[in-house]
């Protein structure tokens, strides 16, 4: 194993960890050694991560919560501190779809629905978790933007500002936060095989809009393969890359 990733009993939060890539995450960070806090909408979900981690032999807890809620927020860091005894690293994961809504079709409620929890929650979560971050000098921050982060063709309009914005928000913490030991970097997948789309419904112009994303996207990512890289930018082998946006997408951003 390469030394320099690894995280034994290092405190490691990852949200959205019920499922897809924040499953995949959660259960290579506790192979790794780190205490995981497992948190997620999804109560079910959570648990069965929980119990998969304590199988192999790891340490995991779940907390259950809508992370675009302050109160939750705070459990989630509470819980991270007092329970896991450190915290080392925060994933933001959780994130939800839009229904590939053009900029004038966008209900307020869309909008505000995704803005908040794919961006103002992580938002909450980088702000709640920096004073633990800083304490230990060697954090970490890893963010999971999206391919919709580097261009405007591969999701609707509220899905695409807020992880364009989510790079705002990776850029920004990581230049103002390196001189006291926290690196912020962030992931943009491609099209990778998760349960994300099921949600959502979507009219003509979002039929169009998935369409041309099924001819450029190439082979789905398997979630392992998005997990792989926010361990490696989460990891001490990664000490001198800050603000990064990674994108792993099997090449669909040079196309």
């Amino acid at each position: 194993m390469n030394s320099t990733i690894d995280f034994e009993r290092r405190g490691v939060i990852v949200t959205g960890a019920g499922s897809g890539i924040g499953r995949a995450a959660a259960l290579q960070f506790a192979r790794l050694g780190a205490k995981v806090l497992v948190a997620d909408i999804n109560a079910t979900g959570a648990a069965d991560v929980v119990k998969e981690i304590e199988a192999g032999g790891g340490t995991a807890l779940a907390v259950v919560g809508d992370l675009s809620d302050q109160d939750a927020v705070d459990e989630v860091i509470t819980t991270a501190v007092d329970s896991l005894g450190d915290l080392t690293v925060l994933v933001n994961n959780a994130g939800i779809m839009d229904s590939m809504t053009a900029t004038g079709d966008v209900s307020d409620a869309e909008w505000e629905r995704v803005i908040r929890i794919n961006l103002t929650a992580p938002f909450l979560l980088t702000r709640a978790a920096l004073p633990y971050l800083t304490a230990g000098g060697r954090g970490a921050i890893v963010n999971t933007a999206s391919a919709a982060a580097l261009r405007g063709s591969a999701a609707g309009t509220a899905y695409t500002v807020s992880k364009h914005g989510l790079l705002g928000l990776t850029r920004s913490t990581a230049v103002m936060y390196r001189d006291r030991g926290v690196r912020v970097n962030a992931v943009a997948p491609g099209g990778t095989l998760t349960n994300v789309m099921d949600s959502i419904t979507v009219d003509a112009d979002g039929a169009a809009a998935i369409q041309r994303y099924r001819e450029n996207v190439g082979r789905g990512a398997s979630p392992d393969e998005i997990a792989a890289a926010i361990v490696f930018l989460a990891s001490d082998a990664a000490s001198n890359i800050n603000g990064v946006v990674l994108p792993v997408d099997n090449g669909w951003s040079a196309v």
